[in-house]
């Protein structure tokens, strides 16, 4: 097994990648548990889970460079509200989705969670109609 080079730094570059099934409106669905960026008014870290749901247009985020960007965070005073919109756009401003939903789930601070969620949705796009499938819940292989 080969070490990580040394020089993996943070970075606010995010890298694309060209859709791969163009004609479909596909979600792709991402969970990142480890956010961090500090409180503007205490110097404190503020922590958060973000869940990224978006339905790719032409092109897709290439998921290394969007760990190093959430890390860019880290030592940068953000409002919770603020830090959401901001990676909503930037994330929209490099690969132009269909549409795009980020949640913000912060842990408690003084004794309060907060949730932002924020959404883009391309001019024009029509979300396709939900197919129900709860009818499937349970002849699911994994039990939760």
């Amino acid at each position: 097994m080969s070490a990580l080079p040394s020089n993996t730094v943070a970075s606010k570059l995010l890298e694309t990648f060209a859709n791969p099934n163009l004609q479909r409106d596909y979600h792709i669905h991402m969970e990142i548990p480890e956010f961090t960026c500090l409180c503007p008014k205490t110097g404190q870290p503020d922590f958060a889970t973000l869940i990224l749901d978006y339905i790719a247009d032409t092109t897709c985020v290439e998921l290394k460079s969007l760990k190093l960007y959430i890390w860019s965070f880290r030592n940068e005073g953000h409002f919770h509200e603020d830090v959401t919109n901001r990676i909503l756009d930037d994330l929209v401003a490099a690969i132009q989705p269909r549409f795009m939903r980020l949640t913000a789930k912060f842990y408690v601070r003084g004794g309060i969670f907060t949730n932002i969620v924020a959404e883009h949705r391309k001019p024009g796009w029509q979300a396709q109609p939900l197919v129900d499938l709860m009818q499937f819940e349970t002849q699911s292989n994994t039990r939760g």
